[in-house]
């Protein structure tokens, strides 16, 4: 070693000393969580595999080719964005240089930087802080009944037109995916790591809270979680914690088995004996509306060989048996379709893009006039349709334009599910970080479906896809609207006021969109 090399080692040694970046990290606990997470939705955990039936594959075991795979790192992702979000809000960003750092940083790592001591040098001091918890990867288990897997068709339909778009190529932009069942369960392993650093006295309760999150829903897994997929829960807990001052327990650690016999608990915050001293940041609006169906409704589906129509609305499997459902991939495009064509109607359309991104998602203009993309705030939830008719098939015939007779070879069947008195179809929206102008647009959707003036699904052209409002709960904050169709008079409760409703969030939309007082 020349001697300029020796003194930069010497030299990267002495400042590794001042810090303490070696040694013991001061673990005087260990704490092994083990649940079990039921998926609610279908759900889609990507694979790198490009060849086979579908253009977007699920990732199984490399070992085991029949159990799909969730890893470790997309659970703890999902972990430390709900977490932040929880005490930081909606779209907070992490600061490398902040001295105090967010339950998040602290429990899954991070990324420190010094500012400059000199104004006019630009070189930092840079450490890296690792995670105090490690997610283990998991193998899915399939349902009992039913299938495995399902097969979804996506497509990007073009604003303008109403057909599907194309690329450079012109090639219309389809594809297919490959679907986990509802049902599907996978059993996930945690182990955190309690020092003696009083800086991390935090760990266990943001630990506890991010694991609350999986326990009640509110943590999505996988592709496209604001459409309705990746919808889940931890059905219960296992615990164990071992001190590592105590000798019987270090040999309790050394000898852990993983899958242990102990009974799984429901509540994850009394299991660790924690409460959360601190509350949720940012607000959500929410809608739990339910319609009946006033005709059909008709999702394309296809590939099901045991119907005989040659298209079948979608089902999905829930509980081992497959019932109708309402994708949210379908309510959200119609919903965006709509809301650009009102936006739209009141202002240039580059406002109204722009309006419309921040909302559903997609490219926009920052503050300095650039395109970025940004993730929807709008939550679109997949749900059954309950109580409808699906064993019915409708004959149908293409006609010739120009002779007015039936096409030859053009006859077609399709089994959409049907509407009768008791059938319900269930709307649940929630949108993140809401201002009145947002919510003064929901509230023009949601009268657009409740009057049927907004189709869902295909062939609305000859009547299909129209509901009608039944009830209605509008939710924000601790402002509740009730809104309920008696006889076809509206009747609003809760302690909300229907003036409210008009006079603050509709105006406010369209104040922002140009127009009102």
């Amino acid at each position: 070693m020349d001697d300029n090399k020796e003194r930069q080692f010497k030299d990267r040694w002495s400042r590794a000393d001042k810090k303490k970046t070696y040694g013991s990290r001061g673990v005087k606990e260990r704490i092994f969580v083990r649940g079990l997470l039921e998926l609610d939705t279908p759900t889609h955990f990507g694979g790198s595999e490009t060849e086979g039936s579908t253009d977007m594959p699920l990732l199984y075991d490399a070992k085991d080719r029949r159990k799909p795979l969730l890893t470790g790192a997309s659970i703890a992702g999902a972990l430390r964005n709900y977490l932040r979000e929880y005490e930081k809000g909606y779209r907070w960003q992490e600061d490398h240089t902040a001295e105090e750092k967010s339950w998040a940083e602290m429990l899954f790592g991070h990324l420190h930087e010094q500012k400059p001591q000199q104004a006019n040098t630009e070189r930092r001091e840079r450490s890296s802080v690792h995670s105090w918890l490690m997610v283990d990867d998991a193998l899915g288990q399939f349902p009992d009944t039913g299938d495995p897997t399902e097969f979804r068709d996506g497509v990007t339909i073009d604003p303008k037109t109403r057909t599907v778009q194309l690329d450079k190529n012109k090639k219309g932009k389809k594809f297919d995916l490959e679907l986990l069942s509802a049902g599907t369960v996978f059993p996930i392993s945690f182990e955190l790591w309690i020092n003696e650093d009083e800086t991390n006295s935090h760990l266990l309760e943001a630990f506890a809270i991010a694991l609350h999150g999986l326990e009640t829903g509110e943590i999505g897994l996988g592709m496209r979680k604001r459409r309705g997929y990746g919808r889940c829960h931890v059905t219960g807990w296992q615990l164990s914690r071992y001190k590592m001052d105590d000798p019987a327990q270090i040999v309790g650690w050394l000898t852990h088995d993983p899958a242990n016999n102990q009974d799984f608990q429901p509540d994850i915050y009394t299991l660790l004996d924690v409460q959360p001293s601190i509350s949720r940041k940012g607000k959500a609006f929410d809608i739990h509306a339910a319609f009946t169906l006033d005709g059909s409704l008709f999702i394309r589906s296809y590939g099901n060989e045991k119907n005989e129509a040659d298209a079948v609305h979608l089902q999905s499997w829930r509980n081992g048996q497959e019932k109708p459902v309402l994708s949210g991939t379908s309510l959200a495009g119609a919903l965006r379709a709509r809301a650009l064509k009102i936006a739209n109607t009141l202002d240039k359309a580059e406002k109204a893009k722009d309006i419309i991104a921040s909302l559903f998602g997609g490219e926009s203009k920052d503050a300095v006039g650039l395109e970025t993309l940004q993730s929807s705030r709008l939550l679109v939830r997949e749900t059954t349709i309950e109580h409808g008719v699906t064993d019915l098939v409708q004959n149908r015939v293409s006609i010739d334009r120009f002779t007015g007779g039936a096409r030859d070879t053009a006859l077609f069947n399709e089994q959409p599910v049907w509407g009768k008195p008791e059938t319900r179809i269930t709307v649940d929206l929630r949108l993140l970080n809401p201002t009145d102008a947002d919510i003064g647009l929901l509230l023009l959707l949601l009268k657009d479906l409740w009057t049927g003036d907004l189709p869902l699904g295909g062939e609305s052209s000859v009547g299909r896809g129209r509901l009608q409002g039944k009830n209605a709960t509008l939710t924000l904050g601790e402002t509740v609207w009730k809104i309920e169709d008696t006889n076809g008079r509206l009747q609003f409760g809760g302690n909300g006021s229907q003036e409210e409703l008009q006079d603050k969030y509709l105006n406010a939309f369209l104040r922002e969109m140009g127009h009102g007082s």
